[in-house]
């Protein structure tokens, strides 16, 4: 079954028209995909029955599509590993291969799908584009051959990558990505020789485009903001939500407030893997986002963005992270600090133990300032504030300086850091900073049930204070500042956190 969602005033968005020339808004789809998945097998099957399976979550795709272009939509992004699910080895995903081309061919899938040998998922994809004049991201798996001329080529005679393609509203090839920072169990696919930065033009503005685990690079995810200028980015993810720092919504709409950019980012939807968290976000606000642990179903959702949000009066100006907490002074406390695990990162952590209070936390170069207000201070609730400054070494390598508040599972300090869902402790006023050596820190607030907080409640200011500016008490379950220090980080990620794909 396919829902969808526009936010309130979606009632307008069926009669937004489009025009010839450059358009100053478009409406954006995402669907968030409940994969149909193969049976695990140990040889591949033969490629009609993995074109059946691909067929069949195509079949998904393209009622969202359809209904996507009904609603005015200009592009649709569908997830990552979205036509055949993630359960492959080497071999046995081969079968669901096909050869993609370079866009530079000029290529339109469903005008000549026998151009580049057996293609027909291109074709289907193309053709979906083009039928419903809508541009169409999807995740797929490219081939190519090599050979023992290249010391490279892997024993089997062949590259495989995890590729990202786009089909314009002409049904034409407009771009390929082929992932770059893969993770462990991606075991299907090899690593690309040198990270894609890939971007396309169209009426409603410029698209750069990487797949979930890349979000967490420098290169490409910055690189196409900062040094390509796209104006929107393209996100197809498989995405396993790991609290309290890594669920997929908060660490996306952080990204895209943090970077200043537009961000479409598509889940496959799998809630025994706690995989959800689809979403568009805009430099300045959640547009519309979708996180269910309850139920097996598909959701498409729309909204409407600016196309080229640097050239808007609204657009926010850059934050110095570490401003304000460079000029005021720690805050003392007798009280002792406490070591603690966060996704196998030990932090220094101090327990809030009043109502109202300042703390403050150091680690290495990092010291984190908290200034709050809670309505009162439970007795079966604790919360602490954290810092971690250093190298993310499990399941790869990525330089981290966070600041935390976050509601510990239990009473018992041991517990501070594992994962937890729901709070009941509210806080009135709050000022999280930290003394970054980075200016790339994404700022997210979770409340209760891993809800976004309404940005109504809270601001970041442009000396780096994480904040409240509305006196609402705030059930709060996460507030960090998560920095990223990517001149200290290996070459490439590799490796990335959970089930992060």
């Amino acid at each position: 079954m396919i829902t969808s969602y526009l936010p309130k005033y979606g009632a307008v968005l069926t009669l937004f028209v489009l025009s010839v020339g450059a358009l100053d808004t478009f409406i954006a789809a995402v669907y968030e995909h409940a994969v149909i998945l193969p049976n695990e097998t140990e040889t591949p099957v033969p490629k009609e029955e993995a074109l059946l399976l691909m067929n069949k979550n195509i079949d998904v795709l393209e009622k969202a599509v359809k209904l996507a272009a009904k609603q005015g939509a200009h592009i649709i992004v569908t997830p990552e590993d979205g036509v055949y699910g993630w359960v492959f080895t080497r071999e046995t995903i081969y079968p669901y291969l096909e050869d993609i081309p370079h866009p530079e061919v000029n290529w339109i899938p469903c005008k000549d799908p026998q151009r580049f040998g057996y293609t027909p998922v291109q074709e289907r994809l193309s053709c979906l584009a083009k039928d419903n004049s809508i541009y169409v991201v999807a995740n797929i798996g490219d081939k190519k051959p090599c050979n023992a001329s290249d010391t490279n080529c892997p024993p089997d005679g062949r590259y495989q990558y995890n590729t990202n393609v786009v089909f314009d509203s002409e049904g034409k090839l407009v771009a390929r990505y082929h992932k770059y920072n893969l993770f462990a169990p991606e075991i299907q696919f090899d690593f690309p020789k040198e990270s894609e930065h890939v971007t396309f033009d169209t009426p409603f503005g410029k698209f750069g485009i990487f797949t979930c685990f890349d979000i967490f690079s420098h290169d490409p995810a910055v690189v196409v903001v900062d040094d390509l200028q796209a104006d929107s980015v393209l996100l197809p993810v498989a995405w396993y939500n790991t609290l309290p720092l890594l669920s997929a919504v908060p660490f996306h709409s952080a990204w895209a407030r943090a970077m200043r950019v537009n961000l479409l980012a598509s889940a496959t939807h799998n809630t025994s893997m706690h995989m959800t968290g689809s979403g568009i976000y805009t430099p300045e606000a959640v547009k519309v986002y979708h996180y269910d642990m309850e139920t097996e179903s598909g959701q498409l959702m729309l909204s409407e963005l600016k196309s080229r949000p640097r050239r808007e009066p609204t657009y926010p100006a850059a934050v110095d992270w570490s401003a304000y907490a460079r000029s005021v002074k720690a805050f003392s406390s007798e009280q002792s600090d406490f070591l603690g695990m966060i996704y196998f990162d030990e932090f220094t952590f101090t327990e809030l133990q009043t109502s109202t209070g300042n703390y403050t936390v150091c680690q290495k170069d990092l010291c984190c300032h908290l200034t709050y207000k809670m309505s009162e201070k439970r007795s079966d609730e604790v919360y602490a504030l954290g810092a971690f400054d250093g190298l993310h070494i499990v399941e790869g390598q990525y330089y981290l300086q966070v600041c935390t508040l976050l509601k510990c599972q239990t009473t018992d300090l041991r517990t501070c850091g594992e994962p937890v869902g729901s709070a009941f402790t509210s806080f009135e006023e709050f000022s999280l900073s930290g003394t970054f050596g980075t200016s790339y820190v994404f700022p997210q607030l979770i409340l209760s049930g891993s809800q976004l907080a309404p940005e109504r409640h809270y601001e970041v200011s442009n000396d780096g204070r994480l904040k409240s500016r509305s006196g609402a008490p705030l059930p709060v379950l996460v507030m960090a500042l998560y920095g990223r220090v990517f001149e200290k980080d290996p070459p490439r990620l590799g490796q990335g956190p959970g089930k992060l794909q």
